[in-house]
């Protein structure tokens, strides 16, 4: 295979296997790229790219204007704050006149579930979804498996813990649609209160007890506690959430096992995992940040291949 099987990143949930194989190996080729002393590669030189977000970001766009950048793309920048959005412009129009620049993808992030795919349904470019309300994030859960898949090997029949907000996390089921897809065991834990309904159905397992899960896995995913999308209290206080869900030395010593530790940030150190935890040797949090700026690349250079593709035909 070698083109991906769909013509936008809307989601996890769309890829197949060998999606997934492609991308990973096309991510290893950038790694290479991106740790030589010239950084760039000519691949993208007459494409352009608009980075669309609706939604206060620092690492995603960052790593993505990097991932662009190494490819040699046109970028363009946009921001909700301080935009025509707030004069009451809609998404569609906000598009359609990028568009008239001769966009060829859209990196968007925006605060609706949903956005991605009906931009998908009403413009010709690519689009690739940096995170659409708590649907999705798919280059989040790709950058989290190819980190895994270096630090632990082929994820087949490994068990993969993911710890905290489920409920308002699009990390989450990104990451348990790609890890179902790579053949992973997967557990939830957290309390019942962040824990949707019949989340079973998506072949996870349900753990309220964060030692019991740190017993089970062979790496964590600690998820920070998403409290701006957030309407209601859904435990008591941070203290308590921190004394049951913090991933710290006292639990970790309680497994007596070594468990590799993941975070797609940002960290709040002292809540969901200790400082200690962060920066200890099992965590591959800053390798997370390296390989996300690969496999972005890989995603922006496959998609546009495509998109050179159809115009050709």
């Amino acid at each position: 295979m070698n083109e991906l099987s769909v013509d936008h990143l809307l989601g996890i949930k769309s890829l197949k296997l060998d999606d997934f194989k492609l991308i990973f190996e096309t991510a290893n080729k950038f790694k290479e790229v991106i740790n030589r002393p010239i950084k760039k590669v000519p691949s993208l030189r007459d494409i352009t790219i608009a980075n669309l977000f609706f939604e206060n970001s620092t690492r995603t766009k960052l790593s993505f204007e990097l991932a662009e950048k190494r490819l040699s793309a046109d970028i363009l920048n946009f921001s909700a704050t301080g935009s025509s959005v707030n004069k009451g412009e809609t998404l569609e129009d906000t598009v359609n006149n990028i568009l008239s620049m001769k966009v060829d993808i859209i990196v968007i992030r925006h605060p609706n579930s949903g956005a991605a795919y009906f931009l998908s349904k009403k413009v010709k470019s690519k689009i690739i979804n940096a995170g659409d309300g708590t649907h999705e994030h798919p280059t989040q859960a790709l950058l989290d498996c190819f980190s895994l898949n270096e630090k632990i090997g082929n994820l087949k029949g490994k068990n993969i813990a993911i710890v905290g907000d489920i409920l308002h996390s699009r990390v989450a089921l990104s990451n348990i649609y790609a890890l179902n897809t790579l053949g992973a065991k997967v557990m939830v834990c957290g309390p019942m209160s962040l824990i949707p309904k019949h989340i079973e159905s998506l072949g996870v397992i349900v753990e309220k007890n964060l030692v019991k899960a740190l017993r089970w896995c062979d790496a964590v995913n600690m998820l920070r506690v998403q409290s701006e999308r957030m309407d209601l209290n859904y435990f008591t206080t941070t203290r308590e959430y921190s004394q049951l869900y913090r991933l710290d030395v006292n639990k970790l010593k309680l497994i007596d096992k070594e468990v590799t530790i993941l975070h797609p940030g940002p960290i709040n150190r002292g809540v969901e995992i200790s400082s200690e935890v962060a920066d200890s040797k099992n965590a591959i949090i800053l390798d997370q940040v390296e390989n996300g700026v690969a496999v972005r690349m890989a995603v922006i250079y496959l998609l546009a291949s495509k998109f050179k593709n159809n115009l050709t035909k």
